[in-house]
């Protein structure tokens, strides 16, 4: 007995190493190639997705001027990514940011994983949250179309990616005290649209309304552009809350569901409701409504079933409407794009939804006994989600207010009267449209 007993430690022993490597983190190449293309469907959300969607809702004077902030924003928060806010968002395991050891991408090598997606190559995981900061910085732009100086708004993407959206990051995703505390957001409801929408809001603001806000007409030049923005978007969503799922599997399916019928309830929720008020079902309500539930949906996305999506996508598409055609008007602050009326909103909304109808029935896996909300049994999860909501409304209001403030020490944040009525086009690109 006692030699058989030594043999089989032996053997036991001899085991340990493989058993280890078995169960260590793999790169997975369906995933890997399920991640490139949802990078590469991100990415295409802000260029020309945003760039089209954007400049087809402001005058024709200012359209080159509303895409150049799309494509500057990836250019400037592409290189400060690389170089340190990928490791201050999701390196390190501090409650409130991450730290250097990823700066200039350290110790990235071509078989390095990342703890937070372990079956694709962290090279990919750093370019896919990427495309994340990008056009959350670009949608700011949004609220201060048509009268922000481009210099100001460079300046701006710098200080506000380092103030603001790189803490957010890792507190919801990157092991911060959020995503410790239980705060349930899958594709960016707090990271992406509550702080782009808050940004939006605090920047139009402080930067006051365009001249004839509420007395000269300031319809859009071409809604042809934003029809097809929305459709970049829209597709490019799938790869937004479908890539979350950081994997080729069902979850990422359940995601790309959900997020397709969030928005096409949306649509139909904002048309009807014009339709009934106005007498007429416009383009631009359409795609309007389309965009709402797609930022609401997204931090429930992949915690929830399809026909949650409807129900989230109906409620987006009443909400946001409300606020982007009654309190805006009410309370007469010029929010150029609706950046806060409809990514702010729609992001609040999200992120206590998913509180709501967050069920195990899909985030629950093997031994992984899942999350749930409400509905699902789980009271206590709306209370986190609403914690989620307040901390980033206030540190988002307050890191936008001091990186405005930083800015305007160095250049001047609005342009002139002169500027603002002859275009930015011209004034500050020398350039225009074609008659």
């Amino acid at each position: 007995m006692r030699k058989i007993s030594s043999m089989t430690m032996a053997l036991l022993l001899s085991a340990t190493p493989a058993l280890a490597q078995q169960n260590a983190p793999t790169i997975d190449s369906g995933d890997t190639a399920f991640m490139i293309v949802a990078t590469a469907l991100v990415l295409m959300m802000t260029l020309p997705g945003l760039a089209l969607f954007y400049s087809g809702m402001v005058r024709k004077k200012n359209v080159l001027a509303t895409m150049a902030q799309s494509l500057i924003a990836t250019a400037i928060v592409s290189i400060l990514w690389i170089a340190i806010v990928y490791s201050l968002a999701f390196s390190g395991n501090g409650p409130w940011i991450g730290d250097t050891a990823r700066m200039l991408l350290r110790g990235i090598g071509p078989e390095t994983i990342s703890p937070l997606a372990k079956t694709i190559p962290e090279i990919l995981f750093m370019a896919y949250q990427m495309t994340f900061a990008v056009i959350t910085c670009a949608l700011v732009g949004g609220s201060v179309a048509e009268r922000m100086r481009f210099s100001a708004f460079m300046l701006f993407s710098i200080v506000w990616l380092f103030l603001v959206y790189a803490p957010s990051a890792h507190w919801v995703w990157g092991g911060g005290f959020l995503q410790t505390l239980g705060l349930l957001d899958y594709a960016g409801g707090t990271v992406v649209h509550i702080n782009a929408g808050v940004a939006g809001l605090v920047a139009a603001i402080i930067m006051g309304n365009r001249i004839g806000f509420g007395r000269e007409n300031l319809a859009p030049f071409d809604l042809s552009l934003a029809v097809i923005g929305t459709g970049l978007l829209w597709v490019g969503w799938f790869g937004f809350n479908g890539g979350s799922a950081l994997g080729a599997n069902s979850r990422a399916v359940f995601a790309i569901v959900a997020t397709h019928l969030a928005a096409c309830s949306g649509a139909l929720m904002w048309s009807t409701l014009e339709w009934i008020q106005r007498g007429k079902p416009s383009v631009l309500g359409v795609v309007s409504g389309a965009v709402a539930g797609l930022g609401t949906i997204t931090p429930a996305s992949g915690y929830i079933l399809p026909w949650h999506g409807v129900i989230i996508g109906l409620i987006a598409g009443g909400v946001c409407y409300w606020m982007c055609t009654v309190a805006k008007h009410l309370y007469h602050y010029d929010d150029t794009l609706d950046v806060f009326g409809v990514h702010g909103v729609g992001g609040i909304l999200g992120t206590l939804l998913a509180g709501v109808f967050a069920t195990r029935a899909v985030t629950a896996s093997g031994a992984d006994p899942g999350v749930s909300g409400l509905l699902d049994g789980n009271p206590s999860q709306l209370l986190v989600q609403a914690i989620g909501v307040v901390v980033t409304i206030v540190w988002c209001a307050i890191g936008t207010w001091l990186s405005l403030k930083i800015v305007s020490l160095f250049v001047t944040l609005r342009v002139n009267a002169d500027d603002e009525r002859e275009g930015l086009d011209i004034a500050l690109h020398g350039e225009a449209l074609h008659q």
